[in-house]
């Protein structure tokens, strides 16, 4: 993890409102590219599988990526779905 990213475990208590939320998946061994962009196009508004397969490779080159980023109490709706797809996911971020 570089010094400039600080992954939350904390959820805080606040309304959500301010500054976004961002969803995080981790690179794993046990998820295939096809189904990752599967959990992503099913699971986040707006994101074809096509976009999710491009979001899938930037997952596995760099091991990470924010695939969503937004108020916090879609991020942790997004967070559980794909969570229950079985992909790994960091802790939620606040930017």
């Amino acid at each position: 993890m570089s010094p400039a990213t600080k992954e939350r475990i904390d959820r805080g208590t606040g309304s959500g409102v301010g500054a976004p939320w961002n969803v995080v998946v981790l690179n794993d061994n046990h998820n295939t590219f096809e189904g990752v962009a599967f959990a992503l196009s099913s699971t986040l508004p707006a994101v074809s599988y096509d976009q999710a397969m491009s979001l899938a490779n930037r997952i596995h080159n760099s091991g990470r990526a924010i695939v969503w980023s937004g108020h916090k109490e879609a991020a942790e709706l997004y967070w559980d779905e794909l969570r229950g797809h079985g992909l790994t996911m960091a802790p939620l971020e606040r930017v």
